[in-house]
C-alpha cells in the first residue's frame, strides 16, 4: 500500500513539475496570459561609439568667386528645396551697376537667364536709356531658383536679405539698382522701403553705395503710368557720383 501511494506522490511531483516547465505556476492569475505568443527575445545593446564629431562651420565668403561657389554648392541654401536648375549672378566686380531682383520669372526659368522674355525687352530698354547693357552690368537676385507659385516663405526672405547684403560687399559695384516691390522690402529698400527717385545709400557689410530702388519690369508692363516715375529714378544714376 505503502509503495503504491509513493508511486502516486512521484507521479504528481512529476506532473506538476511538467506544467511548471510549460510556465503554469499557479492555478489561476489575475490578468490574462495569451499562451500562444512568442516568448519576448532580450537583444543586448550595442556598446556605445565614438560621440560623432562636431558639425562643420562653413566659412564665410571672403571673395566673390568663393561666394557663388557656396552659393552653389552649399545644401543648406533654400533653394535647394525647389526644382529647378538654379539662375546664378552674372557680371564681375567693381561693375558700374548692380542691379537686384526677387526671383525668377517662369520665362527666366525656362531661358535660364534673369529678365528675359518681354520684361527683358523693357530692362534692357532701361539699360540703354541710361547708357548701359548687359554686359555692363552685374545682374543678381535674391533667389536664384522660382518656388512653387512664385510664394516665398518670411523666413528665407530674410535669410537671402542678409546673404544678399554679403553679395554687394564682394561684388563692390559703383551703383545698386533695386526691382520691385518684394525686392526692396526685403532689402529695407533705399528709402525706407519703397521706389525712389533719388540716390540714397544702401548699408551693407562693407559699408554702403548709392543706390535707388524703382519698379521691376514686370509691373510696368502692365502699369505703363508707373514707367514716368521709373525713368526719373533711372536719371539718378547717370548723375555725378558723390564725394
Amino acid at each position: 500500500m505503502r509503495g503504491l501511494m509513493q508511486d502516486q506522490a512521484t507521479a504528481a511531483d512529476a506532473y506538476l513539475a511538467w506544467w511548471a516547465l510549460a510556465g503554469v505556476d499557479c492555478a489561476m492569475g489575475e490578468a490574462p496570459v495569451d499562451w500562444l505568443s512568442a516568448a519576448p527575445t532580450v537583444t543586448s545593446s550595442p556598446p556605445p561609439g565614438p560621440s560623432a564629431a562636431p558639425a562643420v562651420i562653413q566659412e564665410k565668403p571672403r571673395t566673390l568667386e568663393t561666394f557663388l561657389a557656396w552659393l552653389t554648392g552649399d545644401p543648406a541654401q533654400p533653394e535647394r528645396r525647389w526644382t529647378g536648375a538654379p539662375i546664378l549672378p552674372v557680371g564681375g566686380q567693381n561693375a558700374t551697376l548692380m542691379v537686384v531682383t526677387d526671383l525668377p520669372d517662369p520665362a527666366d526659368m525656362t531661358e535660364g537667364r534673369l529678365l528675359a522674355d518681354r520684361a527683358g525687352d523693357l530692362f534692357d530698354a532701361m539699360l540703354r536709356a541710361i547708357g548701359l547693357d548687359r554686359s555692363m552690368i552685374h545682374l543678381a537676385s535674391l533667389f536664384t531658383a522660382r518656388p512653387p507659385g512664385g510664394m516665398v516663405e518670411a523666413a528665407d526672405l530674410a535669410t537671402v536679405a542678409t546673404r544678399m547684403r554679403t553679395h554687394v560687399a564682394l561684388a563692390r559695384p559703383r551703383r545698386l539698382l533695386i526691382l520691385g516691390d518684394r525686392t526692396i522690402r526685403a532689402l529695407g529698400g533705399a528709402n525706407g522701403g519703397a521706389a525712389s527717385e533719388g540716390l540714397h545709400d544702401f548699408n551693407h557689410e562693407g559699408g554702403t553705395v548709392p543706390a535707388v530702388a524703382t519698379f521691376h519690369p514686370r509691373l510696368l508692363l502692365t502699369q505703363p503710368a508707373a514707367k514716368a516715375e521709373c525713368w526719373r529714378a533711372l536719371q539718378s544714376l547717370i548723375e555725378e557720383p558723390r564725394p
